[in-house]
């Protein structure tokens, strides 16, 4: 029997080799005793994998399978307020004939039917294909890939990291190429969505006023997840994720709002925006939110090549100094007691850095860790506060922590700024002849703008910033990462427009980290 039939599988398909429909699932499997009655059959009003599928958190045998049920997505998904029961199946290849795994599973409307499926019992570094059905309809087919068996050999890991993907800013012409690379896996570092309402000027345009409730982060992130090319690199790699401001509010600092909301309004709002960040990334159980907090900060290692220290720097972060902004620093950008990262999560970085084994080491995370004085003239110095300038007794804490425990080559990948850069970390940033303690790459946006004027200002200021081996402000686009034992290459790849839907890609620039040697040589 046809999964799908002809017409519906040419308006649902992605066209790429990891979505060809297979042969189907097996009937009859039981739904485990502890689930609630559901609709083992259901009829749909459209389409329901619209919002396609998605894999994340690769561990050496398992991996997280992600989708959400949603005929009707714009319009708080179109599903009944029913359980409903939705198969799951695992494969060797991408016709679907060797599944491995097969089950049953729960879309809740609790969670906007949402799915997450902890898959085990895997085999380490190998790909695999998956897939969903419910009722008569089936998803597209996803392509995954299992880690490197702990402190394993690995010859190499490729993989790409991401950030800030406005949909008024322009089209996801990025995800197109980076969907065609050789990569392991896909690293997002925050700003998946953003919060605002319709702006006027660009290709597309949000499709409510600023988002407040649940009802409202759902729709925004059906809107965002509808389109195909991002679809299509969520279905072709596994991805790591975590978020940056914007999934909740635009500069927001763990309770406290950019806008002018009461606390419980905000922890309402913030509540809100962190289940519907959940219901919609491939995460465990264990970042399954409770109100107003959710665990995203989490470790993930591929044999004995690489592990990467995932970072929350929204959620328990001290309020920005100064007034926010880009200004001279003032004396709460240098309080002791300021903090990116809470202390809590402070202590865990530098425990699994200090017990790694990885030989590179790996920090996700979202603002600019380097310093970078933009006043190209006389004193003071003006620094963005709402990056690590504003925290600079944190940001001294880790690098001197890097400096005195020396875990195995660290590099930072960070977002936010809509703008490539690639930074020595340097012990002490004022003194061009101190240690460098290890190396930053800065990836540019998506889509989201870097302000045009504000581009020759940067370039004036490099020379007082000798730190800084780069920087771009004009393209959008993607970093993409070779690792060997020897060596790390980050190849900075930018399309060619971000309004044009058939803009090119190139590479801008490359640069190599040796091993043992901290600090990034162009190449």
């Amino acid at each position: 029997m046809e999964l799908m039939n002809s017409d519906r599988l040419l308006s649902n398909r992605i066209k790429r080799r990891s979505f060809l429909l297979g042969t189907g699932f097996l009937t009859g499997l039981a739904v485990t005793s502890q689930l609630h009655p559901a609709l083992a059959k259901s009829r749909f009003s459209n389409y329901p994998f619209s919002l396609g599928i998605a894999s994340g958190d690769p561990l050496p045998d398992g991996v997280v399978l992600w989708t959400r049920l949603a005929p009707d997505p714009l319009n708080g998904g179109g599903m009944p307020q029913r359980n409903v029961v939705v198969q799951w199946q695992i494969a060797l290849d991408e016709n679907m004939r060797k599944v491995v795994q097969r089950g049953k599973v729960l879309a809740t409307p609790g969670m906007g039917h949402s799915v997450h499926v902890d898959v085990r019992g895997l085999e380490p570094e190998r790909w695999y294909w998956y897939q969903f059905k419910v009722g008569n309809e089936v998803s597209p087919i996803g392509r995954t890939r299992t880690a490197a068996a702990l402190y394993s050999y690995t010859k190499q890991l490729n993989f790409a990291f991401v950030s800030c993907q406005d949909w008024q800013n322009g089209y996801y012409t990025a995800y197109q190429h980076l969907a065609n690379e050789d990569l392991d896996l896909v690293v997002h570092l925050g700003d998946y969505i953003y919060e605002y309402g319709p702006q006027a000027g660009g290709p597309r345009q949000h499709n409510s006023p600023e988002i407040l409730s649940l009802a409202d982060y759902r729709n925004r992130y059906a809107l965002y997840k509808g389109d195909q090319n991002l679809q299509a690199a969520h279905a072709n790699f596994p991805w790591i994720v975590t978020w940056d401001d914007h999934e909740v509010d635009n500069n927001y600092a763990n309770l406290i709002p950019e806008d002018n909301q009461t606390l419980e309004a905000f922890k309402e709002r913030r509540a809100n925006a962190y289940q519907a960040y959940y219901e919609h990334m491939p995460l465990r159980q264990s970042s399954l939110p409770k109100g107003a907090d959710l665990m995203l900060y989490r470790r993930l290692t591929f044999g004995n090549l690489a592990e990467f220290n995932v970072l929350d720097t929204r959620q328990y972060r001290t309020n920005q100094p100064c007034n926010d902004g880009l200004k001279p620093r003032c004396a709460e950008a240098l309080n002791p007691n300021a903090t990116m990262t809470g202390s809590e999560q402070e202590q865990w970085l530098q425990k699994g850095l200090n017990k790694s084994r990885s030989r590179w080491n790996v920090i996700a995370q979202q603002t600019m860790l380097a310093e970078y004085n933009f006043n190209a003239g006389a004193s003071p110095g003006v620094f963005n506060v709402d990056q690590w300038d504003g925290y600079v007794a944190a940001r001294n804490r880790l690098l001197n922590f890097l400096n005195q425990r020396q875990p195995s080559n660290p590099v930072v990948i960070t977002g936010d700024i809509h703008s490539s850069w690639v930074h020595d970390l340097k012990l002490d940033f004022s003194n061009p002849n101190s240690a460098t303690v290890g190396t930053e790459f800065v990836g540019t946006s998506i889509t989201s703008d870097f302000p045009i004027g504000f581009i020759a200002p940067v370039q004036a200021a490099l020379p007082k910033n000798p730190h800084t081996k780069f920087f771009d402000g004009a393209f959008r686009g993607y970093v993409r990462c070779n690792l060997t034992p020897q060596r790390w290459q980050s190849d900075y790849r930018v399309v060619s427009s971000i309004i044009d839907q058939n803009a090119s890609v190139r590479t801008l620039a490359s640069f190599v980290v040796e091993n043992g040697q901290p600090g990034a040589q162009r190449i």
